[in-house]
């Protein structure tokens, strides 16, 4: 059987505009994507039976309802496909907190099936694909940092810097449905175009939000604040700050309160998947067992 290795990147969004509501509840989105050089392990088994198989090193999601599954399964009912997988997920970013885990670990699913496969579907299609799953699927799949529109589905490549982030999680959940239903909300950003955003002309307009109803992220915030300009990422409650080296970062990072997680990435403009699947036929991603 074939087996293939992937990684499933975090991502942050450097700043999140609503431009408006949509009749059916849907908001319209402005954010910058960009990843993160810190990610999931996948492992993907081809097999000649067509169950899928998910182990991870969180056994408590290793479920049918873990989008991996779920992807796996629509990849499998959209091409007629009688394989099946075995699975592998090595759990390495947060859960929640605005990181797409759970989203880019879809997303790695349906590119490396659709390698071992031999599905042979388009990026476009697989977009198409990851969009059934959660708004933040396609971007994965995209595999470039881009400006994104809509629901977060109309994607430009942009290459914003590749600074060090230094990510902060303050340990707390939150609810994402809640937030997009808050009264407060602010839904009438004015639109920017993907060639004039920068950090000083934008804002997350979920962060006020949740600083208030999260003291815990409150605190997060005015801790980091007093070393760089923060941002809170998607809904959060993950916190990030950019730092011009590692090592800059890493000394802040030594000095972040023992009752929060965090960690420091470089930012990345091209997912590493997009990148391993491209050498797959040369460098031998593919081994026969």
């Amino acid at each position: 059987m074939a087996t293939l290795v992937l990684p499933a990147p975090a991502k942050l969004n450097l700043f999140l505009h609503i431009t408006g509501r949509r009749e059916n509840g849907y908001h319209d989105l402005q954010t910058v994507f960009q990843f993160l050089d810190l990610h999931d392990v996948l492992s993907f088994t081809r097999t000649d039976n067509p169950n899928i198989e998910l182990l991870c090193s969180a056994p408590e999601l290793a479920n049918d309802d873990n989008l991996v599954v779920r992807a796996a399964r629509l990849l499998q009912q959209h091409s007629s496909v009688t394989q099946g997988a075995r699975i592998v997920l090595e759990k390495r970013l947060p859960y929640g907190g605005g990181l797409g885990g759970g989203s880019s670990d879809a997303a790695t699913t349906l590119l490396a099936l659709n390698h071992l496969w031999q599905v042979h579907l388009s990026i476009e299609i697989l977009m198409q694909l990851g969009a059934q799953l959660g708004a933040d699927v396609p971007i994965f799949i995209f595999g470039h940092a881009a400006f994104a529109e809509g629901i977060g589905e109309k994607l430009t490549a942009i290459d914003p810097p590749q600074p060090w982030y230094l990510v902060v999680d303050p340990g707390v959940h939150i609810s994402t449905a809640k937030l997009f239903n808050h009264p407060q909300l602010e839904r009438q950003c004015a639109p920017i175009a993907s060639s004039d955003w920068q950090l000083h002309n934008t804002h997350n307009v979920f962060e006020p939000l949740v600083r208030e109803a999260y003291p815990e992220v409150a605190n997060a915030y005015n801790w980091l604040v007093e070393y760089a300009p923060i941002r809170l990422t998607g809904t959060g409650a993950c916190l990030f700050g950019a730092f011009e080296s590692q090592e800059e970062a890493r000394a802040v990072l030594a000095r972040m309160p023992s009752r929060w997680n965090g960690f420091v990435a470089r930012g990345l403009n091209e997912s590493p998947v997009c990148q391993l699947l491209r050498q797959a036929s040369t460098d031998n991603l593919t081994k026969q067992d």
